[in-house]
């Protein structure tokens, strides 16, 4: 196995780890949101430092392999998409934490969560779990359950959005609970287009289909190109 390629794996097995810890995170942060957990919410706060350090770290060491002049177009694109999905799992994490800081930031609610919360929630770290494993064993059907479900996340944001509105209108909901509501419901949302992006990604790496342009949506990838 050539230095290239060790690097290289090594790199990936790197950031199947720091998607692991992300998709612990994300768990931790909705968790935390259904039951108030404030020292639990204090502790994803404090964790997003961590993902940071490894997102930089991986950044910084992805530089000089695309250094080392390996010209196959599998390789190159490899370590393209390591540095694509790098970022968007730090971008996960950080909506992650934008959930946790709602729960420091407020009293625990009278108000009841609406139970298609509960719903979308579940879908979106469903998401998360199956962009990790995409990206662990590099399976496109996988990415492609993940690409399934965004629609599904969308329509539960509307509902949500609308029924928060409706109950604020009737007086059942208080404007700050609401408000926290429709923030993390938004932030749920963002998780579930960086699990897109990282799918889509994975389906590009394994397959050379682009689907994020194709206005259809997904189609059936092409051969895997040999690696």
């Amino acid at each position: 196995m050539s230095a290239f390629s060790e690097r290289r794996l090594q790199l990936q097995a790197d950031l199947v780890a720091q998607g692991r810890a992300v998709l612990e995170l994300s768990t931790a942060s909705v968790e935390c949101y259904f039951t108030h957990d404030q020292d639990k919410a204090r502790s994803v706060i404090e964790t997003d430092d961590q993902i940071d350090q490894v997102d930089v770290n991986i950044e910084r060491q992805s530089i000089p392999l695309l250094a080392m002049g390996e010209k196959g177009e599998f390789e190159i694109r490899s370590i393209l998409t390591i540095v694509k999905v790098n970022n968007e799992l730090e971008r996960i994490a950080d909506c992650a934490v934008n959930i946790a800081e709602f729960v420091v930031a407020h009293e625990r609610p009278t108000e009841r969560i609406p139970p298609t919360f509960r719903v979308m929630a579940n879908s979106v770290l469903g998401m998360v779990r199956d962009a990790v494993k995409a990206l662990d064993t590099g399976d496109s059907e996988v990415a492609r359950q993940v690409l399934l479900f965004d629609d599904t996340v969308d329509r539960f944001k509307g509902e949500i959005l609308l029924h928060a509105q409706e109950q604020v209108a009737l007086g059942a909901f208080g404007v700050r609970f609401a408000f926290k509501l429709t923030g993390v419901t938004r932030s749920l949302e963002r998780m579930a287009d960086h699990c897109t992006n990282i799918a889509e990604q994975l389906i590009y790496l394994h397959s050379g289909k682009i689907v994020r342009h194709r206005p259809e949506g997904w189609s059936e990838p092409q051969a895997p190109i040999a690696h």
